[in-house]
């Protein structure tokens, strides 16, 4: 792919992206000439997204947060037993095979963690950066538990995580983000109407509050239909798409269309830092291309609103975000 120059280049950010879940050269972070939002996932890559927003300050956005995949291994009460939480969380039947398939799941997953300590270690990551977001977090209704998560391909076990628990473990996060002021990028799959009604519930225990917090529906699968009704009835949402996501879709250019200028955002989803930029840039030309916005060779900071085009726009949009424009 064209890259654009490095002063066009400088100006994006990847709103959404997965750095850590790959090995991460260091000679390849030295080169990066964007912005990337680093989301964290689960237990594990907490450390890991803190330690590459310590290392790259002014390029890494650090996101702390634990995604829907991963919210099986929260309880919501302090002193479950592992096999208690795991057996009220899938209730497997009585069937032989049902039963030899929680057995086998159940001696790979880990001694779950209380959610009161999760959103204490939460709280102290978003702390220590001031900039740092809630994310990735989110509902998902179509994942099923795999026997192991990092074998490829990965052997999906029959149990889901039940909506109500992933609700729980939701809308602690967001109470948190919602009290300390920190925005969040949101997974939702397959629960356009469960993150509706979500909304609705935040909005109408806090109010102004909700709307002092920016939301991303990051590589938003929404039909067209329901974003317009979530960008009419919540300002403070903003969408990113993904090619890597969205393009198997041509939904993503009705999203695109009917997206207000002033809150589409762009990112990558991709898990490799040697991939985000041409990824980003992508969708950027796809977002110039659905808006009838030039895309810039290079970079003017004297250009007049008239004249700005796709990278001036999104620029304007990640501060707006960010509630700084």
């Amino acid at each position: 792919m064209n890259l654009p120059s490095p002063a066009v280049l400088a100006q994006l950010t990847d709103v959404h992206a997965h750095p850590t879940d790959s090995p991460i050269d260091p000679q390849a972070m030295q080169e990066l000439q964007i912005t990337v939002c680093a989301m964290s996932s689960r237990s594990s890559d907490q450390s890991l997204v803190r330690k590459l927003a310590q290392s790259y300050p002014h390029k890494v956005v650090p996101c702390f947060g634990y995604h829907p995949w991963f919210s099986h291994c929260i309880c919501l009460r302090n002193n479950t037993t592992k096999n208690d939480h795991y057996r009220q969380l899938f209730s497997p039947s009585d069937s032989a095979e049902h039963l030899d398939a929680f057995n086998t799941l159940l001696s790979t997953l880990p001694v779950p963690i209380p959610l009161d300590d999760i959103i204490s270690s939460l709280r102290q990551d978003l702390q220590s950066f001031p900039n740092a977001m809630l994310g990735e977090v989110g509902l998902d209704r179509a994942f099923r538990i795999p026997y192991n998560y990092d074998e490829s391909p990965r052997k999906l076990s029959p149990f889901t995580v039940p909506l109500q628990h992933q609700l729980a473990i939701l809308r602690a996060q967001i109470d948190l983000a919602i009290e300390l002021g920190r925005n969040i990028s949101l997974h939702s799959v397959k629960a356009a109407q469960p993150t509706m009604e979500l909304f609705n519930d935040i909005q109408a225990q806090y109010g102004t509050g909700w709307h002092k917090i920016s939301l991303d529906l990051h590589s938003c699968g929404f039909s067209p239909e329901m974003f317009k009704d979530v960008q009419r009835r919540y300002p403070n949402t903003f969408l990113s798409l993904s090619t890597v996501i969205n393009g198997r879709s041509p939904n993503h250019l009705s999203l695109i269309q009917l997206c207000d200028p002033h809150r589409i955002l762009v990112e990558s989803d991709y898990n490799d830092i040697n991939m985000c930029t041409s990824q980003t840039w992508e969708m950027v030309q796809t977002v110039a291309q659905v808006k009838g916005w030039t895309v810039e060779t290079d970079w003017d900071e004297g250009q007049e609103p008239s004249e700005f085009g796709v990278v001036r726009r999104l620029k304007d949009n990640w501060l707006r975000f960010l509630h700084k424009l």
